[in-house]
């Protein structure tokens, strides 16, 4: 393995290790939510009103939810666990890229595939549209790391 190549290769590691620690966070983050949403709402003073509003909206419908209702938290332990396997997916291409770039077309798929359903479930649940757009954002910035390990995944292939 020449130096060039070993360059790609080590990028490629940091691009995908960057997806997993995104998607690993997200996953152990979607847990404990009304304790989460606890602290946001007490520490929010520098947030835009309809941001407070929203954030407060949420922690009540959660809270309220989990007291009544707290098989409905259920959903969001298996959005935990789908978070938290799609990371595992991505050891795969980190042990072997050029063998499992499939992956990375995968995630970025998934990527892009975030954006409809934000736009779409979102109006059809009643989420404000800049909530809507901070859901589009982690498709967004999600896509840049894998379309660059794609790029060096490709270089690696010629070489």
């Amino acid at each position: 393995m020449n130096a060039e190549e070993q360059k790609l290769r080590l990028h490629v590691k940091i691009y995908i290790c960057t997806i997993i620690a995104g998607l690993a966070i997200s996953g152990l983050t979607a847990f404990p939510l009304e304790t989460e949403i606890a602290y946001l709402v007490k520490h929010i003073e520098t947030c835009p009103i309809s941001l407070k509003n929203w954030l407060r909206t949420i922690y009540q419908a959660i809270k309220t939810t989990n007291l009544y209702y707290p098989f409905l938290s259920y959903g969001t332990d298996w959005l935990a666990f789908a978070h938290l396997m799609l990371a595992v997916l991505f050891i795969g291409p980190l042990k072997d890229p050029v063998k499992n770039k499939w992956v990375i077309d995968f995630g970025m798929i998934c990527c892009i595939a975030i954006i409809p359903l934000a736009i779409i479930a979102g109006n059809i649940r009643h989420i404000p549209v800049f909530w809507q757009m901070i859901d589009c954002s982690f498709g967004i910035l999600g896509i840049i790391p894998l379309i660059l390990c794609r790029i060096n995944i490709k270089k690696i292939e010629i070489l």
